[in-house]
């Protein structure tokens, strides 16, 4: 992408928030500060309200209580400048590839030529170059969400938001998507906030983990990680293996003997 962001300072401040038809606190007191290009990994078990609270971030729900505030101004709602992607990548199955990425340039109004050169751009750094007039149906999972991910990144957004989009898929597409989102951003200047139960997938992809504990959701320990651990080289494959290590013994502080070994 030509244009390069800058990132947004995300802030929350004594967030909770409960259902109407529920009298529990689905998230309680929770407070962080996340730097602007930072990419964080909100991990947890399922029901300790990771979604609930990326939901919140994106302007999707409001908080009962605290806010959240980016780039110092208050969170009210959605925006294009915050893009969350979801498990399942909601392509629209009529149209092609370069039709489904350039939607959201198209209802900003950009014009057709315009359009196309971005959208042929953004294929490239998703590695679809040449996949434009495909229709998405022919396309594998993990072609899918690549897609997705193009379409996402179209608005130039300061935040992506990740509702576990890689779940579904097999190993081997996970890896390589998550290598290829982490890059994205750090090339892009985009803040990066990750949605996972997955161990392996929280190390990869974050500078730092949250880990939330459950009933109500909350923050039980944060957890930094001190180098970037995509190059693959043996120093960072042995700092991979330690950083993983720590976050499991975290997770199990918060979850109970052998909870982590379930998330992996």
């Amino acid at each position: 992408m030509k244009r390069r962001n800058i990132g947004a300072h995300i802030s929350v401040r004594d967030l909770c928030h409960r259902y109407r038809r529920h009298e529990e606190l689905a998230l309680s007191g929770i407070s962080f500060e996340i730097k602007p290009c930072e990419s964080i990994a909100l991990v947890g078990r399922s029901g300790c309200g990771k979604s609930t609270l990326l939901h919140i971030l994106a302007g999707l729900m409001s908080p009962t209580s605290g806010s959240v505030r980016i780039d110092g101004a208050l969170v009210s709602g959605p925006s294009p400048d915050r893009i969350v992607m979801f498990q399942q990548p909601h392509l629209l199955p009529w149209m092609s590839v370069a039709q489904n990425v350039g939607l959201g340039l198209k209802f900003a109004g950009e014009a057709r030529h315009e359009r196309d050169e971005k959208v042929k751009e953004l294929l490239r750094l998703v590695d679809l170059d040449g996949f434009g007039a495909r229709n998405v149906q022919e396309l594998s999972g993990g072609q899918q969400q690549r897609v997705a991910l193009a379409r996402s990144l179209a608005t130039h957004p300061e935040v992506l938001l990740l509702d576990e989009p890689f779940s579904a898929l097999d190993p081997v597409t996970r890896r390589s998507l998550q290598r290829d989102v982490r890059r994205i951003a750090l090339d892009g200047g985009i803040t990066l906030v990750v949605v996972t139960h997955d161990i392996a997938e929280a190390v990869a992809m974050a500078d730092r983990a949250f880990i939330m504990a459950p009933n109500p959701g909350r923050l039980a320990e944060i957890l930094k990680f001190d180098a970037d651990l995509l190059a693959g080289t043996d120093r960072e494959r042995e700092m991979f293996v330690s950083a993983k290590a720590q976050l499991e013994s975290a997770f199990e502080r918060t979850y109970g003997r052998g909870s982590a070994a379930a998330a992996d």
